[in-house]
């Protein structure tokens, strides 16, 4: 196991970039030196607790936690991944994986199935969400933990599990036999026209053949639907592979065109990657849809198209990884993910919102504060900066969701009330024009399940009496405590009225997601979805579409200020 500790350390020697200066040289020399006696030390550390220490020592635990460790003092991003963990990086990668095609959670004491993917084994087999799984491969499921239960789901495409399930409603049982597949969850989640000639794509990932899926769904809008317009939705796109994200930027920039570089201590490994063809259409008007969680080969993506005045970008700040990684093999199957470099995008900034290298005295990481970050300009000559994400031309806040709607979700209530709900309803409409109008019907439901939950309000009053009494304060407030807490407490037949839209919103999505999968969960999403009506109105709006692109005039930055 020593060697695995061994292979990294050689690997970050052999990543380290050699000096010409001969005075330098020494110092290289020095390092080697320390680094060969700090090895050396950790060896016979290791040998001497193997050796002498009053229990039996597990040296892959100990040495995996050594690994980790050492990693966690670098950035997350940079992490050992063990040969058994090696099918989960691969889905990572290339989106595919095998098994049955379904999510599976803990629904009261039962682990059950929580979605179901079209077109899959547990599709073609009949499971519906809340199926309940008594039994898997001979196994009683009660007594297992739900990644047990999911490891013996997977397995090579081709293989058979056997399962008995138990459906909520009717509590009936039946045995069955899943035949494995290979599921590859599509890139492309969804693609259609809206109004007005605009086209939508929704983008999942950047995982292999991204870029061949994007081009066909785009050149259906353009050839067949004739589009004018278009809008790609990145948001909770995590990221993935640059290679993929550069092809697509090259379907609407010019030939030659810089879209990304990176900057590395290895210089052999810095890349520049520009256009190489020629675009399918670089006059389309854009907009990009980002969010928080928008991520890495997005934020390229977004940032390029920013930078190259090729798109408005719309939403919210993006989340700020600008690091690149690659894959390094270990002996006895592991693998090293290590970041290697971080990636700049056209206008010369980088995205990178934490600076890892630079730690706060309690070993915390914090972002790049806005005072610290670099004016750039992009090629119509707005000003853009560094250090933090991409900031959308035109932001639009997220609306958290509200207590009570949060704890329906986090308790099941919705999702157990759907599974019933679909089980007295035969037929459903399609997405489209589905109109959810039972909500009496569910107040019903929360009421009978004894639903109950706290406002953060609620707590922190509590918290606070509860200092307030370690200080000898809380008689000499008592009064002021009381009014507070009856001004701020809540009513259940209150917050089910006040938040009906809101609550009246999750059950439609949930039941489109189960009756009409992923789909149909994400045409109800957009039919209140606020950031999609933005890109909308902007590109309804031929002038105001372009003046986003163009840097504002003196009077328009005066006004700014003054707002």
């Amino acid at each position: 196991m020593n060697k695995k500790v061994l292979s990294i350390v050689a690997l970050s020697c052999l990543l380290a970039a050699p000096l010409n200066a001969t005075s330098v040289n020494d110092s290289i020399d020095n390092r080697q030196e320390g680094l060969s006696r700090n090895l050396d030390l950790f060896n016979l550390l290791f040998k001497e607790l193997d050796a002498y220490y009053v229990d039996t020592i597990d040296s892959k635990k100990v040495i995996e936690n050594g690994i980790d460790a050492m990693l966690n003092e670098l950035d997350p991003y940079t992490i050992y991944i063990p040969e058994e963990e090696e099918e989960d990086f691969k889905f990572m990668m290339t989106g595919e994986y095998a098994g049955v095609g379904a999510s599976i959670g803990k629904i009261g004491k039962h682990i059950c199935f929580t979605e179901i993917y079209e077109g899959t084994p547990s599709h073609k087999n009949g499971i519906v969400a809340g199926d309940r799984i008594l039994e898997i491969a001979g196994k009683n499921a009660e007594k297992m933990s739900i990644n047990d239960i999911s490891e013996h789901l997977r397995g090579e495409s081709g293989t058979d599990v056997k399962l008995i399930i138990q459906n909520p409603i009717t509590e009936k049982k039946r045995k069955i036999t899943i035949t494995r597949e290979k599921i590859t969850l599509p890139t492309i989640e969804y693609c259609d026209t809206l109004e007005n000639g605009i086209g939508y794509i929704r983008f999942s990932s950047f995982t292999e053949k991204s870029a061949e899926y994007f081009k066909k769904a785009f050149l259906d809008l353009k050839e067949n639907k004739k589009i004018e317009s278009l809008i790609i939705d990145l948001r909770n796109n995590p990221g993935g592979l640059l290679d993929q994200v550069t092809e697509i930027v090259n379907y609407f920039i010019e030939n030659q065109s810089t879209i990304v570089f990176t900057k590395s201590k290895v210089k052999a490994l810095d890349e520049m990657c520009k256009a190489t063809k020629n675009p399918i259409d670089n006059k389309i008007p854009i907009v990009v849809l980002v969010n928080s969680n928008s991520a890495s080969a997005s934020e390229v993506f977004s940032g390029a198209m920013q930078d190259l005045d090729r798109a408005v970008i719309v939403g919210e700040r993006t989340y700020g990884k600008g690091l690149v990684q690659t894959t390094r093999p270990l002996p006895f199957g592991g693998n090293l993910k290590v970041t290697i470099s971080k990636y700049y995008i056209p206008s010369g900034r980088c995205v990178q919102a934490i600076n890892y290298a630079e730690r706060n005295e309690d070993g915390s990481v914090k972002r790049i504060p806005d005072s610290l970050t670099t004016e750039f300009k992009t090629r119509n000559g707005r000003i853009v900066r560094d250090g933090g994400g991409i900031l959308p031309d035109v932001k639009v806040e997220h609306k958290n969701m509200s207590t009570i709607c949060y704890n329906l979700y986090k308790e099941n209530i919705i999702f157990n009330y759907v599974v019933e709900y679909i089980s007295k309803h035969s037929k459903i409409e399609n997405p489209k024009i589905f109109q959810y109008n039972d909500y009496d019907e569910f107040k019903e439901y929360v009421k009978k399940q004894q639903f109950s939950y706290k406002l953060k309000t609620e707590e922190c009053i509590n918290s606070l009496k509860e200092i307030a009494k370690a200080e000898g304060y809380l008689d000499y407030s008592k009064d002021e405590f009381d009014a507070l807490e009856k001004k701020l407490s809540h009513n259940l037949e209150q917050d089910l009225t006040l938040f009906k839209d809101e609550i009246c919103n999750l059950i439609s999505l949930e039941i489109m997601k189960q009756v009409y999968y992923q789909k149909g969960a994400i045409i109800q999403s957009l039919k209140y979805d606020k950031v999609k009506n933005e890109a909308i109105q902007i590109l309804k709006d031929k002038e105001r579409y372009s003046s986003l692109l163009q840097p504002q005039k003196e009077e328009d930055n005066k006004s700014q200020e003054k707002k």
